[in-house]
């Protein structure tokens, strides 16, 4: 079909958006690389901008040597790995019933559960609640309290509505019952939805720290996620080069940016073999209902 060119002008100029936005998103990551990458002398000049000067590789030699930040490291990959299966486990658990018509009471679970997208009992009763639990200290504090979203829940609710309902039938009339229709239905014809949800649930546990902040004291520091550690470098008022041993003055800037391109970049390593996924399912499970 050919365009008008009222419609190319219109193209361009959204093409030209989105170089600009892109350019807006990327210039600070390439800073922080740069700076990741560059010698103490130039961060201090402040002659750092989207590319190294003075190439050294010190910051990041010594991220790899320290223990803490390798460990923190793999049990954040095991911890989001588990997390997003859990997750995406108890979404489809909690969607799935929903779409029933003659569910009882239906339509006050679905009120019941909007409800808490608005309302929480806040950290107070929520520490209680852990403690009393018996979570403090516990790796299940940082599953089991994030293991659902509503928002992500309604998402699949709604994808699943638009998964014919005659498959269901046909499947009823052949015998099967509700677990097997959708072990074999509607989980297959789902990736999409469940790969966006994946990437939510995932980005989502890898950028958490706030939980392991109020839940995680000093005694299980192996129970630590990476993003706590960089929440911990990042708030320090006093020099980092002084509290590791170093005695150049910019080079705690150069550790911090090498600690921050650590714990960022794994996780983006992750958006391309989603993202034909995600623009199908967030839109599929955003409008059918």
């Amino acid at each position: 079909m050919i365009k008008s060119k009222k419609t190319q002008r219109g193209d361009w100029i959204f093409v030209i958006i989105c170089i600009f936005v892109a350019i807006i998103c990327l210039v600070p990551m390439l800073n922080l690389a740069a700076r990741s990458l560059s010698s103490s002398d130039y961060i201090i000049k402040g002659e750092v901008t989207v590319y190294p000067k003075g190439l050294n590789f010190k910051a990041y030699q010594y991220v790899f040597d320290n223990a803490k930040y390798v460990r923190s490291f793999f049990w954040t990959v095991f911890l989001t790995f588990i997390c997003t299966f859990v997750s995406l486990l108890m979404t489809a658990i909690c969607a799935y019933p929903l779409i029933f018509h003659k569910l009882r009471g239906r339509g006050l679970i679905n009120i019941i559960i909007t409800i808490t997208m608005f309302f929480n009992a806040g950290t107070i009763p929520n520490y209680l609640l852990m403690k009393s639990l018996g979570f403090l200290n516990n790796p299940l504090v940082l599953i089991i309290p994030s293991c659902l979203s509503v928002y992500n829940m309604i998402i699949m609710r709604s994808f699943f509505y638009g998964i014919p309902e005659s498959l269901r039938e046909s499947a009823e009339i052949d015998g099967a019952n509700y677990l097997t229709i959708l072990w074999k239905i509607y989980i297959p014809l789902s990736k999409p939805v469940f790969a966006t949800l994946a990437l939510f649930y995932a980005v989502g546990r890898w950028n958490g720290y706030s939980d392991a902040l109020m839940y995680i004291n000093n005694k299980r520091e192996d129970l630590y996620p990476l993003q706590y550690y960089l929440y911990n470098i990042l708030k320090s008022q006093s020099d980092l080069s002084a509290q590791e041993g170093f005695s150049t003055p910019g080079l705690s800037d150069t550790i911090k940016s090498a600690i921050v391109m650590f714990s960022t970049v794994p996780i983006l390593i992750v958006y391309p073999f989603l993202q034909k996924y995600f623009i199908h399912g967030v839109t599929l499970g955003a409008v059918k209902e």
